[in-house]
């Protein structure tokens, strides 16, 4: 991270510092992929199982040649269960769904000069500001939201070092990529986004378990059910339920097209029937 600063605090020499006899248009970003999560629940990185849809809608602006300044919007949905988890961590038998809504924005960096090449890898890196909410399926099949719950103690008085966990956090994306130039207006891309997450609770699963009287009395009879779903007795106050030192993580992978946005709006117009504008 403190290297990422650093970079943005030289990005103004940066942009200066190149030709910047390029005047690239706005141009309007679709994505569409998948999002996947590592965490408590599914420790293993980059996995491509129980992966859901994401979509995304955003903007790109060329500044020159090589960088370009990036926003948008993202949505898409991770899920994770102990039952296809690690066998050692089986038994526990927990799991959460969430939908993530994401908006960032950023610098993208190509590698290549896309106006004497068609194509060109690129990197990408910014910073994010997203909302989850994770929930699961009791013994019923209700759907219930765990935050809150305070599974673990959260906010209980007997528990001050458990705080109850925001449902809005901010993450540092960054990406790398290969774009493809099909004509002057229209580009295709691969992608592949990683986020740095500064929570333990996308899955609602970070460190101890409770007392289990505890949790009844402050809690109720739901959060007992919902923090321990296994066979066999509770587990004791203060046994480990999860891994505090490593947050979580959330990705994306996915095809991006881009166009640019003038020559949509003029296409549009054309087609309703409307005068022409005059660049």
């Amino acid at each position: 991270m403190r290297y990422f600063l650093v970079f943005l605090l030289l990005s103004p020499s940066l942009l200066h510092s190149q030709e910047n006899d390029y005047s690239g248009e706005t141009r309007l970003v679709l994505f569409g992929g998948i999002m996947n999560y590592q965490g408590d629940l599914q420790p293993s990185s980059f996995s491509a199982s129980h992966a859901k849809m994401a979509m995304g809608l955003g903007i790109s602006k060329p500044i020159n040649r090589w960088i370009s300044l990036r926003a948008g919007f993202t949505v898409g949905k991770i899920e994770a269960a102990d039952r296809y988890n690690r066998d050692y961590l089986k038994p526990r038998n927990l799991s959460f769904f969430s939908t993530i809504t994401e908006l960032q924005a950023g610098i993208e960096i190509m590698i290549l000069d896309m106006r004497k090449h068609r194509f060109s890898p690129y990197i990408f890196g910014g910073i994010a500001y997203f909302g989850f909410n994770p929930w699961t399926l009791d013994k019923d099949k209700n759907k219930v939201f765990l935050q809150p719950l305070g599974t673990e103690g959260q906010g209980l008085p007997e528990y001050p070092d458990k705080k109850a966990y925001g449902l809005s956090q901010f993450s540092l994306p960054y990406a790398v990529g290969f774009r493809y130039r099909v004509t002057d207006d229209l580009e295709v891309g691969i992608e592949f986004s990683q986020r740095k997450t500064f929570t333990d609770y996308l899955d609602d699963v970070s460190s101890s378990y409770a007392d289990r009287e505890v949790l009844l009395a402050g809690r109720g009879e739901k959060a007992v059910e919902l923090a321990f779903r296994g066979e066999g007795p509770y587990p004791t106050a203060g046994s480990q339920r999860g891994t505090p030192t490593e947050n979580d993580w959330y990705y994306t992978t996915g095809i991006s097209i881009s166009y640019k946005l003038r020559r949509l709006v003029g296409s549009i117009d054309r087609r309703m029937g409307c005068p022409a504008n005059v660049y």
